[in-house]
C-alpha cells in the first residue's frame, strides 16, 4: 500500500511532535470524473492531537457533485492515526462492536499517547480494506495508493462512501529524480508556518464513490493530493489547481499564494508548479518573479517568469462557490470558498534570445479555484 522512498515527497509523514503547542495538519485528496464533469474533493484535518484542548479533534469534509458539501467531525483524537515516515492516516468514528472490533483488529488505546507512540502506531493504523468495510461504520483511511471511507452529515442526512486505488504519476519534481519540498528548504523548519506540500500533482484513480445513493465507478480518473501543517495559520490565501485539461492528459497545474507568518513578521508569497510530459516547471520566489491579481471571487490571474520560461494563467467562474471549513486559530471554521467547476486558460513559453516561444496552450472547465481568509474587500494585487 506504500510507494517507494524515491518517489515520495518530503513531508509525506505526520508532523506533530507530541507536544501541547497549538497544532493542525490537513490533507486534501481529489478525484475528477471527466465523463460526468464532476469532482470529488476530500479534506481531512486533525487539531491539537494531544487531546483535552478546546479545539482538539478531527474532521472529514467532502466537496462533491455540483459543489455539494458534507462534513463529519471526529472528536476523539485517540481514534486518529498517521504514519511518521510515509503518507498514511485515518480517523474512526463508530465501529460495529467495540468488543469484537478490539479483539479482531488488536486496537488498544494507550493511557498516554506520548509515552506509547510506538505501541499505538504498531497496534493501530491501516486496516485491510475488507476489515475496514466490516468494522468501521464511519471514518476514513488513506495512503499514497489507497483511499477508503464512509461518512454521514448529521445535519443534512447526506452521506458518502468511497473506495479506490491510486497510481501516482507525478509527485513534486521531475520524474525519476528526487522529489522537492513545495515551500523549499526552509519548510523543514517551523520558520514558515503553515507548511504546504503537494504530495501528488497527478495520478490515476480506479474504484468507486457513492454519493447519496448514486454510485460513480471510474477507471484511471485524474487524482491529486496535498497537505498543510503547523502551529500558525495563514491570514489570507488563494489557490488554483487542475489536472484534467482538454486534450492534454499529461498535464497538471498547482498554483497558489498567501500571507503567512515568518518568525515575527508576515510575508506575501506565491508559486506556480506545472508538470508536463515528464518535466517539472517550477516558478517560486527564489527562482522566478511571480505576480498575481486575485479578485475576492470570480477571477484568478497569475504570471511568472524566470531565465528560461514564462507562464500565464487565468481562472474564472460564474458560480457562487461553496463555503468550506478550515483549521483556524479559533478551531475549524468556515474560512474559504471553493468551486471545482472553474474555467482555466494556461500558456507556457520558453525564452530564447530575447524572444519567447509557446510550448503549451491549455484549457479546462474542471479547475479547482479557492479564496480563503480575510480581508477580501478588493482585488489582491502582488507588490
Amino acid at each position: 500500500m506504500m510507494i517507494s522512498k524515491s518517489s515520495q515527497t518530503p513531508h509525506s509523514g505526520y508532523h506533530w511532535d507530541g507536544t501541547d503547542r497549538r497544532f493542525f495538519e490537513g490533507w486534501y485528496y481529489r478525484v475528477t470524473l471527466p465523463e460526468h464533469r464532476q469532482t470529488f474533493a476530500f479534506m481531512y484535518s486533525i487539531e491539537d492531537p494531544l487531546g483535552g484542548k478546546p479545539h482538539s479533534g478531527g474532521a472529514a469534509q467532502i466537496l462533491g457533485p455540483d459543489d455539494e458539501y458534507i462534513c463529519r467531525t471526529f472528536p476523539d483524537v485517540k481514534k486518529f492515526w498517521a504514519w511518521r515516515d510515509a503518507l498514511g492516516l485515518g480517523h474512526w468514528g463508530k465501529t460495529d462492536s467495540e468488543t469484537r472490533f478490539l479483539k479482531e483488529t488488536g486496537f488498544l488505546e494507550p493511557a498516554d499517547f506520548k509515552d506509547s507512540e510506538t505501541r499505538f502506531l504498531k497496534e493501530t493504523g491501516f486496516l485491510e480494506p475488507a476489515a475496514f468495510s466490516s468494522h468501521i461504520q464511519e471514518g476514513y483511511q488513506v495512503t499514497a495508493t489507497w483511499h477508503q471511507g464512509k461518512i454521514c452529515d448529521r445535519g443534512s442526512g447526506n452521506y458518502s462512501r468511497w473506495q479506490y486505488e491510486i497510481k501516482p504519476i507525478y509527485a513534486w519534481g521531475n520524474q525519476n529524480a528526487s522529489q522537492q519540498s513545495t515551500a523549499g528548504f526552509f519548510s523543514f523548519l517551523p520558520i514558515f508556518e503553515p507548511g504546504w506540500q503537494i504530495l501528488m500533482a497527478h495520478g490515476l484513480a480506479t474504484g468507486w464513490i457513492e454519493w447519496n445513493g448514486k454510485r460513480y465507478e471510474f477507471s484511471d480518473a485524474p487524482a491529486y493530493s496535498e497537505k498543510n501543517w503547523g502551529g500558525a495559520f495563514p491570514q489570507k490565501w488563494f489557490w488554483v489547481n487542475c489536472n484534467c485539461f482538454d486534450n492534454q492528459p499529461d498535464l497538471a497545474l498547482t498554483a497558489g499564494g498567501g500571507r503567512r507568518g515568518v518568525l515575527w513578521w508576515m510575508e506575501s508569497v506565491a508559486m506556480i508548479g506545472l508538470h508536463y510530459q515528464g518535466k517539472f516547471y517550477e516558478f517560486v520566489p527564489w527562482n522566478s518573479k511571480v505576480s498575481w491579481d486575485i479578485q475576492p471571487w470570480g477571477r484568478w490571474q497569475m504570471q511568472a517568469e524566470n531565465e528560461q520560461y514564462e507562464i500565464e494563467l487565468t481562472g474564472t467562474t460564474d458560480l457562487p462557490g461553496t463555503p468550506l471549513r478550515a483549521p483556524t486559530e479559533n478551531g475549524l471554521e468556515f474560512a474559504c470558498r471553493d468551486t471545482m467547476l472553474g474555467q482555466l486558460t494556461l500558456e507556457l513559453r520558453e525564452r530564447l534570445g530575447g524572444k519567447s516561444k509557446i510550448i503549451l496552450k491549455a484549457n479546462s472547465s474542471l479547475c479547482g479555484l479557492e479564496t480563503g481568509g480575510s480581508p477580501w474587500n478588493e482585488s489582491w494585487l502582488s507588490n
